[in-house]
Formats: structure tokens, C-alpha cells, sequence
């Protein structure tokens, strides 16, 4: 492992994965994997996002939050904890913390397309009649988000010493989560209470994140140092991170780093900022015992066993989505 502290992000080029040349796809493997040990955190180009669809998914979004909130609260269906349309402001909190986020946000899972039974497992998507093109951009979004996770996925797993097909069956139809984010202005940062920030320092639940493009400044990861590390990509690229499923699974070979959204200087809380993450969740049924492979006398197992859907229902209560 590389052990030094560093000062930015890795940027990685899917493309010598898939090239198909062999030198080209074992450094990146090396490379993906180390920056997964050291800071948790990459960027990735030639993930599959075009610049349209990345402009065409980002206006279809800001119209969404633009609408009044009683509109939006439509689309906030009770009893799905959050899992499919509108979560409003401040509803979520970091876990281990009672002050919501100063964030409201939108979710698009999984449609099954095959005769998978999983199907029963999943609402069924929301999708605002206000801005009907939100439809067919967040689920060509989705499926290129998915598809180069997936990737990401056989890369760790050859890291790891496992086949390049490991986590293919436990990914297919996986309860992955599309989620724009809109980080509202605060027109007076005098009536937020004082610990309010946009997002909170937290750990994501899932097995990789892959983040598209923020609008604004704001991503921090806490390096193992103690250190907070501006986090910046570059237009064409997705930041990649791991979450505690997969930290959990590889017993924290794989680091999944602590990361927050700090607020913009006083001057700027009323500008908006918008982000989407696209958290990619296996199946429910996957198993999340640590692997064998990552457990030795110097790094004992660290975590009972558990599967994802078990430990993802645990998170859900922990951040106030589900009661």
C-alpha cells in the first residue's frame, strides 16, 4: 500500500480498464485499489456520462427544486423512508448527530426490466408531472452510472484477489440509488441553528459512490491524519468512493472515508448548490461477512456478519429516514 498523506484525489481513466490491453488494465486495478487503501477517494474519466446528458439531467433537476414546496411534497410518499421521490429540507441527518441537513433531495432506484422476483422488494419510482423530461434523463443516467460502477467493481475485485466477476450477480438489479441533491439558499444564516451544515461529516451506506460533478465548492475527505481535503474533479470526471458495505466486506482493506459538505462562506448561504451522487447498493440478499482474504493477526475481523439489506434498514433508522 501506498502510505503516503496525500494532498489530493487520484484521477484515474476508466478506459485503460476496458482497453484491453493488459498492462493498461493491471495499473489501473493497482491504482484503484491503492487510492481505495489510502484515502477512499478517486476521480474517474470516460465513465460514460456525456456532457449533454450531464447538462440535460442538472437542468431537469434545478427545475425540479425551483418548484414552491408544497408542490414538491407531492412526491414525498410516506412510508417509503425516503427510498423513491422527494426527501424535503433538513429531514436527513448524519448519523449520530439530531440537526438536519441544510438539504432536500430526490430519489430514482432501480427498475427491473427481467423477471427477477427482487422486483417485489422495490417501490415503484415517482416521477414529477411538473418536469416531465426528469424521467428519461435520470434513468439514462442511472444506467451509465450503474454500468461504470460495475467496472469499478471488477477492477476492487481483482484487487482483492477474487475473480473479475465477484460482485456481478450481487450488483444485478442492486437496490442502487440515484440521488440529486439541492443544498438551498439560507437567505438568513441567523435562523439555522448553529450546527447546521449541508451535509455532515459522514461514512456513505453502500458499496461505491460515484459522484457526478458538484456545482459549486464545498466536498471535503477526512484524511487519516485528521487533515480535511478539499475535494475538486474536474468537468469531466465522476469522484469515486467507497462505502461501508464494501469497507465492512474487505474488513476496512478498502477505506471508506469519512467526507462532508461544509458551508460556503457567510457571504454565499444564499446560493444554491446541487450535486448527484449515485450510490451503488447490491442486492439485499448479498452477504457482508468480511472475506477471508482480508483477515490476518494484524488486521483481525472487525464486524459481525450481517447482509446488505439488513444493515442498510439499520442505517435508514440511524439517519431519521425510517422509524
Amino acid at each position: 500500500m501506498d502510505d503516503r498523506l496525500l494532498e489530493e484525489i487520484p484521477s484515474l481513466d476508466l478506459a485503460d480498464f476496458t482497453s484491453g490491453d493488459p498492462a493498461r488494465k493491471a495499473a489501473f486495478v493497482q491504482a484503484m485499489g491503492d487510492a481505495h487503501q489510502n484515502i477512499g477517494f478517486a476521480a474517474l474519466k470516460n465513465h460514460g456520462l456525456s456532457d449533454d446528458l450531464t447538462a440535460r439531467l442538472y437542468a431537469a433537476i434545478k427545475k425540479f427544486f425551483a418548484l414552491p414546496d408544497d408542490v414538491k411534497q407531492k412526491y414525498e410518499i410516506p412510508g417509503l423512508a425516503g427510498q423513491r421521490g422527494y426527501v424535503g429540507k433538513g429531514k436527513e441527518h448524519a448519523k449520530g448527530r439530531n440537526t438536519g441537513d441544510l438539504k432536500e433531495f430526490y430519489h430514482v432506484g432501480q427498475e427491473v426490466t427481467d423477471n427477477d422476483p427482487i422486483k417485489e422488494e422495490y417501490p415503484d419510482n415517482v416521477w414529477p408531472t411538473e418536469v416531465p423530461e426528469f424521467k428519461e434523463v435520470a434513468l439514462e443516467a442511472y444506467q451509465r452510472l450503474e454500468a461504470a460502477g460495475k467496472q469499478v467493481l471488477k477492477a476492487l475485485a481483482l484487487y482483492l484477489g477474487l475473480s473479475e466477476d465477484y460482485f456481478d450477480a450481487k450488483v444485478h438489479n442492486g437496490n442502487s440509488i440515484l440521488r440529486p441533491i439541492h443544498y438551498f439558499p439560507i437567505e438568513n444564516p441567523d435562523a439555522v441553528p448553529a450546527d447546521a451544515v449541508r451535509a455532515a461529516e459522514h461514512g456513505d451506506i453502500n458499496l461505491i459512490t460515484l459522484l457526478m460533478g458538484a456545482s459549486a465548492d464545498g466536498l471535503q475527505v477526512l484524511r487519516r491524519d485528521g487533515k480535511w481535503i478539499p475535494i475538486t474533479a474536474l468537468p469531466e470526471q465522476v469522484i469515486v468512493n467507497v462505502g461501508d458495505m464494501l469497507s465492512r466486506h474487505t474488513n476496512n482493506k478498502l477505506k471508506s472515508t469519512i467526507h462532508r459538505v461544509v458551508n460556503p462562506p457567510r457571504e454565499l448561504m444564499n446560493t444554491s448548490r446541487f450535486s448527484i451522487p449515485f450510490f451503488m447498493h447490491p442486492r439485499s440478499e448479498m452477504d457482508l461477512t468480511c472475506l477471508e482474504g482480508c483477515i490476518d493477526e494484524q488486521n483481525p475481523k472487525q464486524y459481525p456478519d450481517t447482509t446488505a439489506g439488513d444493515f442498510l434498514n439499520e442505517r435508514l433508522v440511524e439517519l431519521g429516514l425510517k422509524k
